[in-house]
């Protein structure tokens, strides 16, 4: 049995939030949300915001991730990660608790 653990974020998505902070002027940190709908009925909320008093932080040098307690269990042992790729440069989502996933990679089904 895995243990349930809060989400991973790697060291690439912590500096690419920090750039995106200096770039814009804001201390804003990385909200990290699972919403109802999409195509495979959960999907990905991905935004600029600001602490919340229920939220589990996630901090490394400075940059903060935020995950709110009612996504955090549909979060646990997920890795939350940036990537740049042809198609363009996004926060990604490595969901081990998804048992399918749309082509858009921004929703899944559990």
């Amino acid at each position: 049995m895995d243990l349930a653990l809060p989400p991973r974020v790697t060291d690439r998505a912590y500096a690419r939030l920090k750039e995106i902070c200096e770039a814009t002027g804001e201390e804003k940190a990385l909200r990290v949300a699972v919403e109802g709908g999409g195509c495979s009925g959960f999907q990905y909320d991905i935004k600029l915001d600001d602490p919340a008093a229920d939220d589990l932080v996630l901090e490394k040098d400075g940059a903060k991730v935020l995950v709110d307690a009612v996504s955090l269990p549909f979060l646990q042992n997920a890795v939350i990660d940036f990537t740049e790729e042809l198609i363009g440069a996004r926060f990604v989502i490595e969901n081990p608790n998804a048992t399918s996933s749309c082509g858009c990679g921004t929703s899944f089904s559990i």
